[in-house]
């Protein structure tokens, strides 16, 4: 599992000891935005980025959305850390402000993809954060043990003029999880909205 998948990459969830991976985190952290006054001054301005986990059953209809508004699934196998509304305002302090756990074992049966994605609640640009990195692991939210898929979209410049994307899809094949490092920008304005374009492109 020690890989770092580029956008578009697919891997199977079986660790190198033949076990399978049974939970997995999404990790966000992000800055607040740097003004420089007229005068030299610096103030922050708070930056809220929104990580949600879409559910979608076998005809590609989404059951269930874990967001800032509805933080666990019915039966707790998805878990949101909570709505964190400014990013880092003293800079990187190396922490996840959001974090969203899996736990494949006790997923619905009926669910056949698990989407992330991440929205920009303001409309303030990725381009315009100083740092904005996700992580897909395997672990818990205070326990990293091994990341497979890392975005840094403060610095690639295809973010850029963009407040929406897709993070990744988990998907069940022949009853096995699977996933899809995607990695795009869209052009969505709102949550709504990303979850019409993942069920129409991505699953």
């Amino acid at each position: 599992m020690a890989i770092n998948l580029q956008k578009g990459q697919r891997i199977n969830l079986t660790k190198e000891n033949g076990t399978t991976l049974s939970q997995a985190c999404v990790g966000i952290n992000w800055g607040a935005i740097e003004k420089k006054s007229f005068f030299g001054g610096v103030s922050k301005e708070a930056v809220d980025l929104d990580g949600s986990c879409i559910l979608y059953d076998t005809n590609k209809t989404a059951t269930e959305i874990i967001y800032f508004g509805n933080l666990k699934s019915k039966n707790g196998s998805v878990k949101h850390s909570g709505d964190d509304l400014t990013g880092d305002v003293n800079g990187d302090d190396g922490l996840d402000n959001e974090v969203i756990t899996i736990d494949f074992a006790n997923l619905d049966p009926a669910v056949e993809h698990v989407a992330l994605v991440l929205n920009s609640y303001k409309g303030q640009d990725f381009g315009t954060i100083p740092f904005a990195s996700i992580r897909i692991y395997e672990g818990t939210a205070t326990n990293v043990r091994e990341v497979f898929a890392k975005y840094d979209i403060a610095n690639d410049k295809s973010f850029s003029g963009h407040v929406a994307m897709v993070m990744g899809v988990f998907y069940k094949k022949n009853g096995e999880w699977k996933f899809n490092a995607i990695g795009d920008p869209t052009a969505d304005k709102k949550l709504e909205q990303t979850i019409q374009t993942v069920q129409q492109k991505y699953l």
